[in-house]
């Protein structure tokens, strides 16, 4: 199949050239000026851009009643998710592994989908549900979605046991409060031990890498020393936080869909500079726990908080791919996966980069 006609991105030098992009099966064969193929796809007044990489999501946080109703209510998102050219997400807890292994055998459609299960938390944290009047609220109450909570650094360990024993690719961890509850959201609610151990066991489980939930600066400062892979949000980041992040090559992701237009959006953005300025690699993530058609909003958010088209486009594509550990996607090139989109005209302009989306690959198939 050539995709012939329009014009591609480069994502490593940021250069949009005329060309066109051989596929067979799976995966880029070549790219470049007047190729040949009997089956082509017009790109005319189009841009070709790697599949975009949601690297924070919720694909399965609705709540219908019965367990099989939660589940079947992920489809449409999955499918929602891909139609606006998201090939690949990391869900950031909620989905379990049946639903990669139905993404991943071709019974449903959707991006492939890297999974974290449950939201690892200490007692009283935000992945501890509980209430006042009825107590423990387990609201899965099912095998494949373990207990997250733990007390101390070997409670740490075994519940990163029982995530990997369930089959996850990614550890979660809570580290602070959630935004929800106020003064909280600054609160490190686990300790650098128990830290320490969740970080080493998830290493010794298959080399796993933890993404913290991190809000407050401090609760991001200790998730960087411990060498957590990726702080989630970063809402109120300080120079002692991006700091450590710096030393540590931890990855941030932003999130800035969450606040946009709250009353903390401006300290949002703020973060998002101070890591700029300190070097630290940046990747999309929406958070989106519904509007899945409109996640690449979070692209246009980037670049207005100062990263600029081309490096937002990059958070959502090979940054992400790199953050994931993805070395076969996040750029058009020879040998890589066919995850592409085509996008309406041949500017960098993202907006509205949801709007400009025409057609999607996910491996080579079309599916938009």
């Amino acid at each position: 199949m050539l995709l012939a006609g329009g014009s591609v991105l480069d994502v490593v030098t940021g250069e949009v050239t005329r060309a066109d992009v051989l596929v067979s099966g799976e995966r880029i064969v070549e790219v470049g000026p007047s190729l040949d193929d009997p089956e082509r796809v017009d790109c005319s007044g189009g841009l070709l851009v790697p599949g975009f990489i949601d690297c924070h999501v919720h694909v399965a946080f609705q709540r219908y009643g019965p367990r099989s109703a939660r589940t079947l209510a992920a489809v449409p998102v999955l499918r929602a998710l891909l139609h606006a050219g998201v090939t690949t997400v990391r869900d950031a807890w909620g989905a379990d592994a049946g639903l990669r292994m139905a993404v991943a055998r071709g019974w449903i459609d959707g991006p492939e989908l890297l999974i974290s299960l449950r939201q690892l938390s200490a007692t009283g944290g935000i992945g501890d549900h509980w209430d006042a009047t009825d107590g423990a609220l387990e609201r899965f109450d099912d095998p494949s979605m373990p207990s997250p909570v733990f007390d101390g650094p070997d409670a740490a360990r075994a519940a990163v046991r029982r995530m990997v024993r369930a089959g996850t690719d990614w550890i979660k961890v809570a580290v602070s409060g959630s935004l929800k509850r106020g003064p909280r959201a600054h609160d490190v609610q686990v300790t650098d031990a128990e830290l320490a151990a969740l970080v080493d066991e998830a290493g010794r489980q298959g080399g796993r890498w933890v993404m913290a939930h991190a809000h407050g600066a401090r609760s991001a400062e200790s998730a960087a020393v411990a060498g957590v892979r990726s702080v989630e949000h970063g809402t109120f980041l300080d120079s002692a936080a991006v700091s450590a992040m710096a030393a540590g090559g931890t990855w941030y992701v932003p999130t800035l869909s969450v606040t946009r237009g709250s009353g903390v959006a401006e300290a949002h953005t703020s973060s998002v500079r101070l890591a700029l300025e300190a070097g630290i690699p940046i990747a999309a993530g929406s958070d989106a726990v519904s509007g899945y058609d409109r996640v690449l909003d979070e692209v246009g958010l980037l670049a207005a908080a100062g990263l600029g088209p081309l490096d937002a486009v990059r958070a959502a594509t090979s940054a992400g791919a790199r953050l994931l550990g993805l070395d076969d996607r996040g750029s058009v090139a020879a040998g890589l996966r066919a995850d592409l989109v085509l996008l309406d005209g041949t500017d960098l302009e993202v907006a509205d980069l949801a709007g400009r989306v025409r057609a999607v690959w996910r491996g080579g198939r079309r599916v938009r």
